[in-house]
């Protein structure tokens, strides 16, 4: 069994653990799960163990109860859920600013005794692999190891921070473990965490998971590179009604995905062009069905301007949580694999912003051949 912890219940986590579910009880396919049954590991290996939460309204709660609430898809919430409930999780202020009360344990506990109880928890629960959902907050790497461990024993690193710290602390103490970054917090483009992880016999993939309108934009601009097409702009913007949206329209968290968003395009095109990529803005009816826009200007042979307008409407959560079923399985298998620190090839595919740091942005499509090169897979409808 692949045994899993959420840290975020939000509606990403709620997709996936609905959709994991009902997958497993094959009630639906597994469109959007990019490896779907062609890794080893089933989907019915995968179970969730856990989910952390600081959202006042939500602690205590079954997954069963938070989805009656808030998701929105089609079909019968899996009653499996209601044996999952939301723990109260470390806080460190990072949902300032966002409209809801939120408590951390570490408030009543102090943060040494919050998460050395959260790590006694982990064992008790034989935890595999750990997935960061949580809202985006602003980070800055620390790329020194010791600085790092300071930050951790002075309380000063950022919530996604401190849970990377506890995951590598969980796998040097019991059990080698993965930590999903699927935020953009700089976590697998942290040069101190990735050392910490080979030195804690741990497995990190990140930063940011890449849906919708980024791995488009990579593969069109992989497009336009191969076809000697000079680019000469990107234009890009999403407007969103969740959660993540809201909080992205607060400058010091919206930087973040600015910086995950456009460090791709100077990696596939070898040059650098003004770009506009982040999200923009939040509308509440929008919901979690996201509104793209998108427009890539280039010259093309004899000195002609040619462009591409792409508009899309994307249901954000669960574009994720599909990447996430292929995600925790195959953190089990690097662990297995004992390929610990970071792994560029899962990185590279499914990641807006690869680690470790200095790796390249590459291509949706070179990056799927990079991953099943190191699955020792291959697609059978690409000859050799």
């Amino acid at each position: 069994m692949i045994r899993v912890v959420l840290i975020g219940q939000g509606l990403v986590a709620t997709h996936f653990a609905v959709g994991l579910e009902r997958l497993k009880n094959n009630e639906i396919p597994d469109h959007g799960v990019p490896l779907g049954t062609k890794l080893p590991l089933k989907y019915s290996e995968v179970e969730i163990v856990a989910s952390y939460d600081v959202d006042e309204s939500k602690i205590g709660k079954s997954l069963y109860e938070i989805a009656k609430k808030s998701y929105e898809g089609p079909g019968d919430i899996p009653r499996t859920l209601k044996d999952i409930y939301v723990r109260r999780g470390i806080h460190l202020a990072s949902t300032r600013g966002l409209p809801f009360r939120a408590k951390g344990r570490e408030e009543d506990l102090g943060l040494k005794r919050a998460v050395e109880e959260i790590i006694d928890e982990w064992r008790e629960l034989d935890v595999d692999v750990l997935v960061n959902i949580m809202t985006t907050e602003p980070v800055e790497p620390i790329n020194d190891i010791e600085e790092l461990q300071r930050g951790f024993e002075n309380a000063d690193l950022t919530a996604s921070q401190t849970y990377a710290y506890m995951a590598a602390l969980y796998s040097a103490k019991y059990k080698s473990a993965a930590f999903i970054n699927a935020i953009p917090s700089p976590i697998a483009n942290d040069n101190a965490f990735v050392e910490l992880y080979k030195k804690s016999r741990g497995v990190v993939f990140g930063d940011d998971g890449a849906t919708g309108a980024t791995p488009l934009t990579a593969d069109l601009l992989e497009h336009l590179y191969e076809r000697s097409r000079r680019v000469i702009g990107v234009a890009q913007f999403n407007i969103g009604g969740n959660m993540d949206f809201y909080a992205l329209n607060m400058p010091e968290r919206n930087i973040m995905k600015k910086i995950t968003k456009s460090s791709m395009i100077e990696d596939i095109l070898g040059y650098n062009i003004p770009n506009y990529i982040r999200p923009t803005g939040y509308l509440e009816p929008l919901g979690d069905k996201k509104f793209v826009a998108m427009i890539i200007e280039y010259m093309s042979f004899g000195e002609f301007k040619d462009e591409i307008y792409i508009v899309a409407r994307i249901n954000d959560s669960p574009a994720l949580a599909g990447l996430l079923v292929d995600l925790v399985r195959l953190g089990k298998i690097a662990i297995e694999r004992e390929a610990y620190g970071t792994v560029y090839e899962v990185n590279a595919f499914y990641m807006k912003r690869p680690g470790p740091p200095g790796s390249r942005a590459i291509s949706k499509f070179h990056a799927y051949l990079k991953l099943l090169k190191w699955l020792g897979l291959r697609d059978m409808r690409i000859p050799e």
